[in-house]
């Protein structure tokens, strides 16, 4: 029986916006040009919601661990049934879709139209400077940013001590800092 002292739905809604940039992020341009990154976050929800009877979670970082947890088992999921040998998107000519569409939609009205390409272009050059980075690297930024671990948590779940795990934070916040300031080429 799951703690009452934790509604679902609640958490829910207060992860969802780190489970949104989560999923962008860690989705991948292949699986994005097939899915929006708003249909994945609704189907990891209704996922989360179906099961929140079954499961038993006695805390919010319990919670949080499903959470993102059967966000990953999703992407892998999803992976799975688009690289299937039938449907393998490696052999599709797809015209080349940004992904961003949809987040940027629904933050129309408060844009003029320069502001929301210029919002478009930054998005764009935010994700693109992240897939540079090492596994390690995106994995640390996703846990301690978008999943909100803590510095010993993100050691416990990497095997890590919470000193490397500061210095490669560290490190990787500031390869993504200077990747984004380096000058845009047209």
């Amino acid at each position: 029986m799951p703690n009452p002292e934790f509604d679902a739905a609640e958490l829910l809604n207060r992860y969802l916006p780190g489970l949104r940039g989560f999923l962008r992020l860690r989705a991948g341009r292949l699986l994005l040009e097939k899915e929006s990154c708003s249909d994945l976050a609704q189907s990891v929800c209704h996922d989360v919601l179906v099961n929140a009877g079954k499961l038993q979670f006695d805390s919010e970082e319990g919670f949080r661990k499903w959470l993102f947890t059967t966000a990953m088992r999703k992407i892998a999921d999803r992976y799975e049934y688009y690289l299937a040998a039938k449907r393998d998107v490696n052999r599709e000519h797809v015209p080349q879709s940004d992904g961003v569409a949809d987040t940027l939609r629904a933050y129309a009205g408060f844009f003029t139209p320069s502001q929301h390409a210029a919002a478009r272009e930054e998005l764009t050059r935010v994700e693109a400077a992240f897939q540079r980075l090492s596994h390690e690297q995106q994995d640390v930024i996703l846990m301690a940013k978008m999943m909100g671990l803590s510095r010993a948590q993100i050691a416990a779940e990497t095997g890590r001590t919470e000193v490397g795990v500061r210095t490669l934070l560290s490190r990787a916040l500031a390869r993504l800092t200077d990747m984004l300031a380096e000058p845009t080429r047209p």
